[in-house]
């Protein structure tokens, strides 16, 4: 009988100390939740409508890209050069405009987006300045700058200028 007090006694205490390994552990990893209140997502942040308007954008553009800001009258002249075959950004079904993501053949209806900053974005549906979206640098009515997001197509493409082509006679 004395043995199987000792044995007793000994798996007891081991069981207590494994259970305090165990439990000390779920004080330092992130474990479910057993408990009954549902967890809270955070609010999304208000949308802030941009200062440039879908329609200021629609049409026929001449496009070319420079990366060195130097080259910026040049490449102004290019992209104006190019309205024998514009660039077209055509007026999205639901308010946004057509336009081309970076490194996508299909246009899709992106949408102008405005920031706390007081910065405007063209981008998919979500928060302004998303990776998809490109940042609009200057907009004058006739000249357009875009710069991407994205690291990897802002090195690739430049900051791209859109320059209005003269409607047709």
């Amino acid at each position: 009988m004395v043995r199987s007090r000792n044995a007793r006694a000994v798996a007891h205490l081991g069981i207590a100390c494994a259970l305090t390994i165990f439990l000390g552990a779920c004080g330092s990893t992130n474990l479910p939740s057993f408990s009954s209140s549902p967890s809270v997502a955070p609010e999304p942040l208000p949308e802030v409508p941009a200062t440039i308007r879908s329609d200021e954008i629609v049409g026929r553009w001449g496009l070319a890209s420079f990366q060195n800001p130097s080259d910026r009258a040049r490449t102004e002249a290019a992209a104006r050069a190019q309205c024998k075959q514009p660039y077209v950004i055509g007026a999205g079904s639901s308010g946004g405009v057509i336009m081309h993501l970076a490194d996508q053949a299909t246009p899709l209806e992106l949408r102008l987006k405005g920031s706390p900053s007081g910065k405007n974005y063209i981008g998919p549906p979500g928060p302004a300045g998303a990776e998809q979206d490109r940042e609009i640098v200057s907009f004058d009515g006739r000249v357009l700058i875009t710069r991407f997001i994205d690291k990897d197509a802002g090195l690739r493409y430049g900051n791209m200028v859109y320059v209005r082509c003269a409607p047709r006679a």
